[in-house]
Formats: structure tokens, sequence, C-alpha cells
């Protein structure tokens, strides 16, 4: 994902918003406020068609997984709703993806090409750190027929939560740690 590479001061506040059908992205958002938590700072944690305003969040993260090639409908809502009090916001992306463990190169290339797609929908949306991780994929947490169609997949399972709480570690100094508490002891 193309990103701008800017410097500014990571707010005391964060939104970490999520839309989700089978719970991964739920899960993926616990670990990046967990880890926020982890450092400081006041983190609200709230499925993204639930967010009714942005209040005093200084950084808004979101989280969404691809499917089809598109993010979760609530996410493009959030977006439409919230998009004029994002334009002061700093953002940051998450997209879970990719499903096959081990790593299938070309399934990630084809899922950064399908996020970048996604993105450039929103010409506008310019998030200062976005990441693509691998997601999982469970047919039997899909509805009705989807789960009869998906039934010829097996379950797969490429999340890895230790590399969310990293970006979300590393997104701390992206946007600027100088106003960042010291780590909490766990």
């Amino acid at each position: 994902m193309n990103v701008p590479d800017v410097d500014r001061t990571m707010p005391g506040r964060v939104l970490v918003a999520y839309a989700t059908r089978g719970g991964s992205t739920r899960a993926a958002a616990e670990a990046v406020a967990a880890e926020l938590r982890a450092r400081g700072l006041e983190v609200s944690l709230t499925p993204a068609a639930e967010v009714r305003g942005l209040g005093d969040h200084g950084l808004v993260v979101l989280g969404t997984a691809l499917y089809m090639g598109r993010w979760h409908r609530d996410v493009r809502g959030f977006l439409a709703r919230h998009r004029g009090e994002l334009a002061g916001r700093e953002v940051a992306l998450f997209v879970l993806g990719p499903v096959r463990s081990p790593r299938d190169e070309g399934e990630w290339l084809n899922a950064q090409d399908q996020t970048d797609k996604e993105l450039a929908r929103f010409p506008w949306l310019r998030p200062v750190a976005a990441r693509l991780f691998g997601g999982r994929f469970d047919p039997a947490t899909l509805p009705f027929p989807f789960n009869r169609l998906a039934a010829k997949e097996p379950a797969s399972d490429a999340l890895d939560l230790a590399a969310v709480r990293a970006w979300a570690g590393e997104l701390v100094g992206r946007v600027g740690a100088e106003t960042v508490a010291e780590p909490v002891p766990s």
C-alpha cells in the first residue's frame, strides 16, 4: 500500500474500528488495541458500524478484511459517514487478506493489488500507515448459501497476531512517539 511518509504527533486517544464476518478482524483489532494500551494510550475498540462520531479521538485505526476483492461494507460505510471527521485526523489501516498458510506469494500479491485498488476508491483517505496481514477462512462461519459454496475449501488460518501487535507498536513510533507514555509493564 502506498502511504505518505509523514511525521506527526501521536494523539492520546485512539479509536480502533473494525468490521468482521467470522471474527478474525475483531481478533486483529483486539491485538492492536491491546498493544496501544500497553504503550499508555487510551483506546476505544468498536465495530465500525456502531461508531456514531469520532469525538476527540486523534488517531483512527481502521481494520477490515477483503471479501471478493472489496473491503467489508461496514468499513466502506464508516468511511462514507465519517469522511468529514476523518479529514482532520490521522488514520492507520490494516487489512486481512490471504488465508493460505504457508504463505502463498501469488495470493499475497493478488490481495495487495486488491487492497491498493480499494484504497484508490477513496483518494481523500491518506493513511499514515497501512498493512496487509494474513486472515482466516472458515466456511462454517459464512451465512447460507455461501457456507455451502465454500465448503469445498478447507478452513485455513494465516493470521499472525504477533505480527499485528508488532505493527501496532511500530505505528506508535511512526506517527510520533514523543507524546506517548512509557509502556505499561506486563
